[in-house]
């Protein structure tokens, strides 16, 4: 079989494909198989929607079953005995246990169409229009998300005025001793900042696309500290590094705090079913019936998934292995590969992790490391300013042989390339 038909009749806005080209058909737990057969390490994940791997054997089976019985599988908003199954889980498993109270609010079917909807609430429940948002954030593509989200690659092509969101450097991203909390508190408090009270502070704890840009706990409980002191909304895009993928199954439980909003999609379905959905402090649910909604926010199977995601997560002790991984990457990135040249950085949490490469002068060098280990049959991306962060998000479940195989991988093709550009510039020289 051959690509052909892609690149005759798909239109250009491929991307993932132009990186990795070849024709894959099957996929396990960690590895997706081309059609000739060639098995790669997968450290892409469907950008983070398949955190309990490919074809989870636990949550196929449930689905497999529902579907044998001629069970419902598209409800609206309809009430259902799956969606009744889901939010129980969800309440006993993780809301209870962690003291929060949420209302949920079921999106379809993708990340960006919860943002539009926690944005839409935001301000309907403030009065208010201006949204603070991140440099380097990225929460999705459709109009409301796009104008939060600051890479000038994707907004250029947004058609009209990307209005009411203004930016403030992440954690670390400013100039040099640059305090981003202590700034936007100037702005709130100054009659003459310029800059309307916003309804909502929006933010990835981590921000994956953007170069996997870490924010600390400490940073995180003083920006909500602002929130609540000035009536602002705290929105918690955890969209990709929810789910599990910190460690803990919500991204901002490691900083003790509660946002007033979090949005989750991408791997709540557990099997990279299409899924979203907002959870919203009960006396933010000022909705009337039909507001907002969406056709497929009532995916039945995404229900039975996401319910069966949740008892793997409990059955298998998934979030003590996802921390016992993250410290052997951890240690691995910092101690094996970043301690052979000091201008490699390390950036990441729990099974998200960044190596930049930005310092180095050639400024393709991430891209060649990436294509190299995709010829190494290995799958990774490049993510953050001008792409020179390798990004590595492998599965939750990824096995210890193929974890330590997929390391390699990247320490090899970064120590050559290292070597070959210093050697290429001492002969210059």
């Amino acid at each position: 079989m051959s690509t052909q038909v892609f690149e005759t009749l798909e239109s250009n806005v491929r991307s993932y494909s132009r990186s990795f080209p070849a024709l894959f058909n099957k996929a396990k737990g960690s590895h997706l198989y081309t059609a000739n057969g060639d098995a790669y390490i997968d450290f892409l994940m469907g950008a983070g929607a398949l955190n309990y791997g490919h074809n989870n054997e636990y949550i196929k089976q449930q689905l497999l079953a529902y579907m044998a019985e001629d069970n419902i599988m598209q409800g609206l908003d309809l009430f259902t005995v799956a969606k009744s199954e889901f939010i129980t889980a969800f309440n006993d498993l993780l809301l209870k246990p962690k003291g929060l109270e949420y209302k949920f609010q079921f999106c379809g079917p993708t990340g960006t169409n919860a943002i539009e909807a926690a944005l839409k609430l935001a301000r309907n429940y403030t009065k208010r229009s201006n949204v603070i948002a991140f440099m380097g954030a990225y929460h999705g593509l459709s109009q409301g998300s796009l104008a939060l989200t600051s890479n000038q690659y994707h907004r250029q092509v947004a058609g009209v005025g990307l209005h009411n969101v203004t930016f403030l450097p992440f954690e670390n991203n400013g100039p040099a001793g640059f305090d981003s909390l202590a700034y936007l508190e100037l702005m709130l408090e100054d009659t003459h900042s310029g800059i309307e009270k916003p309804a909502a502070v929006i933010l990835e704890t981590v921000q994956a696309e953007g170069g996997v840009n870490v924010a600390s706990p400490e940073w995180l409980r003083g920006l909500k500290q602002i929130c609540e002191k000035h009536g602002i909304l705290f929105i918690a895009d955890d969209i990709q590094i929810g789910c599990g993928r910190s460690g803990d199954f919500f991204s901002f439980e490691e900083a003790g705090i509660k946002p007033d909003i979090v949005v989750l999609s991408k791997s709540l379905s557990g099997y990279g079913l299409p899924m979203a959905m907002l959870l919203l402090k009960p006396e933010l649910d000022i909705w009337q019936p039909g507001e907002h909604n969406g056709t497929f926010r009532g995916y039945q199977l995404a229900f039975i998934g996401a319910k069966a995601a949740l008892e793997f997560r409990r059955d298998t002790g998934l979030e003590a292995a996802v921390k016992q991984k993250a410290s052997y990457i951890e240690r691995f990135l910092k101690e094996e590969l970043a301690a052979a040249d000091e201008r490699i950085v390390i950036r990441g949490r729990g099974l998200m992790w960044g190596i930049d490469l930005s310092s180095f002068e050639d400024p393709l060098l991430a891209k060649k490391v990436a294509q190299q280990s995709f010829q190494d049959k290995l799958i990774v991306e490049c993510v953050g300013r001008h792409d020179k962060v390798v990004k590595l998000l492998p599965a939750l479940t990824i096995e210890q042989e193929t974890l330590d195989q997929a390391l390699n991988i990247l320490q090899r093709h970064i120590t050559a390339n290292i070597s070959s550009g210093a050697s290429a510039k001492k002969v210059h020289a």
